[in-house]
């Protein structure tokens, strides 16, 4: 088998458990994410990260699998404008701002992807690379979707001119808020009541709430990416009403994106099965859960 080479930042995931480490070594189970912080020498050795809980130690590449790169639907994002020349670019973007910027793809090389940034009165255009699953503008900072990637830059300069200030929309786009508020389905902030944070999750925090007397969980995303994808996976939840789903009540768009949602009170059905629900419920009851699902 061939030995792998894992820059500085590549993410791995754990294909067993690793629950009795040696000295020096990280402990982790199967499915955990840990993040390439040095090579070792020999073996297949790796400092890593792990992602969740960022503890550090070693871990051995036999036992891990490279994390593949998530294939985004570009469509749906704005400032993506689909295969473009460089000089239309540049107009597009005109007046030129600071921070102002889309991706294009690259017609010289395809199957690239050019991010064109306002600066100085002038705009830059910065290869964007796919490289071993991973996309990269400088070989030294990785990312495993374009998304990822202007996220980090609207947070960090990095190897760019300038953070990523102003999206350039694609003339067209339609806006999700815009269609959920002529569907019906934007809700007003002012009739929403937080409550405590009830779960974390990758993509943002979930509370428990109240909207017009009715009991909510409402999950608050803070970043415009992020917000604008699951504003287009909103509109397709529209759709999807059944007694068996937890139902979509509606979007609030303040300060971040608000997805509201019936509050399951009683929590993750897996959960309390896995704990003391065994115990409780009846085989017919299981298989009424089954069909259910």
């Amino acid at each position: 088998m061939a030995t792998r080479c894992w820059a500085f930042g590549t993410q791995c995931v754990a294909k067993s458990d690793h629950s009795k480490p040696k000295a020096g070594e990280l402990a982790y189970r199967k499915g955990d994410i840990l993040t390439i912080v040095k090579t070792e020498t020999g073996k297949e050795r790796y400092k890593a990260r792990h992602n969740t809980t960022g503890e550090e130690g070693l871990i051995s590449a036999t036992n891990m699998r490279e994390r593949e790169a998530i294939r985004v639907d570009l469509s749906l994002m704005p400032w993506f404008h689909g295969k473009i020349s460089g000089p239309e670019a540049v107009s597009k973007l005109r007046p030129v701002e600071d921070g102002l910027f889309l991706v294009r793809e690259s017609i010289r090389h395809p199957g690239d992807y050019v991010l064109c940034v306002g600066y100085s009165s002038e705009v830059i255009h910065y290869r964007v690379m796919y490289q071993h699953s991973k996309l990269t503008i400088d070989n030294n900072q990785y990312f495993y979707n374009l998304i990822d990637m202007i996220e980090f830059h609207s947070k960090h300069k990095g190897a760019i001119a300038t953070k990523l200030l102003k999206p350039k929309d694609k003339e067209g786009t339609k806006s999700a808020e815009l269609e959920l508020s002529k569907m019906g389905w934007l809700l007003d902030i002012r009739k929403l009541t937080l409550g405590e944070s009830i779960g974390e999750g990758e993509f943002g925090v979930v509370y428990e709430g109240d909207y017009i007397g009715q009991k909510v969980a409402v999950k608050n995303i803070k970043c415009d990416v992020t917000a604008q994808a699951f504003l287009e996976e909103t509109t397709v939840m529209t759709k999807l009403q059944h007694k068996n789903l937890v139902r979509l009540l509606g979007v609030i768009v303040d300060n971040g994106l608000h997805i509201v949602t019936e509050l399951m009170a009683k929590g993750n059905l897996v959960n309390f099965l896995r704990t003391r629900g065994r115990s409780v419920i009846s085989t017919g009851q299981l298989i009424r859960f089954a069909l259910c699902v």
